[in-house]
């Protein structure tokens, strides 16, 4: 029996990477994508994060949702820009806590959710008070790079099962045409 496909789509908003542990994150309109690494540049890439001494695939990539940042300003009073939650990838109209266990294409990169990215002291502490209870829950998602390639702001971002259900369906004459 064919699972179901998740009736979401969405895209990368903005990408975010800091080249060492504590450094300001810097805003890219690309980045690639290095499955077993990480992002190119990026701290977790070099080895050189806060938490490099705790390797895996749920430090090659963060994504969060910008619905969870703009949640924040309105139900904490607490504004942050998209690069101080510390995350890689901002989207929009992606369901990131369903997507543990889960595979899914950012363009044409395959990702896999590892678990929830929940905040930490150490994120408040790089930021504001109150952003680790704005955050709870909503921090955004780890993932493991499958497939890797370049990202890029405007990238869809799709259930692995609907791009696979596109790619294997037939052409219709309209669409032939």
């Amino acid at each position: 029996m064919a699972r179901a496909v998740a009736p979401w789509h969405g895209e990368v908003v903005s990408i975010h990477i800091a080249p060492k542990a504590e450094d300001s994150m810097r805003s890219t309109h690309s980045v690639r994508a290095i499955p077993g690494k990480g992002l190119e540049g990026d701290r977790y890439f070099k080895a050189t994060g806060t938490y490099s001494d705790r390797p895996g695939p749920a430090r090659e990539i963060t994504l969060i949702e910008s619905e969870a940042i703009a949640a924040v300003a309105r139900d904490n009073d607490l504004a942050i820009s998209p690069g101080d939650a510390r995350r890689n990838v901002v989207t929009q109209g992606v369901p990131l806590n369903h997507l543990v266990g889960q595979e899914f294409l950012v363009g044409r990169v395959r990702l896999r959710g590892i678990r929830l990215c929940e905040p930490c002291s150490h994120l408040e502490g790089l930021t504001r008070r109150g952003v680790l209870a704005g955050l709870i829950h909503r921090g955004g998602l780890r993932a493991q790079i499958l497939v890797g390639g370049e990202i890029r702001v405007g990238d869809p971002i799709v259930p692995a099962e609907a791009s696979e259900a596109r790619a294997a369906a037939p052409l219709t004459s309209a669409e032939g045409h």
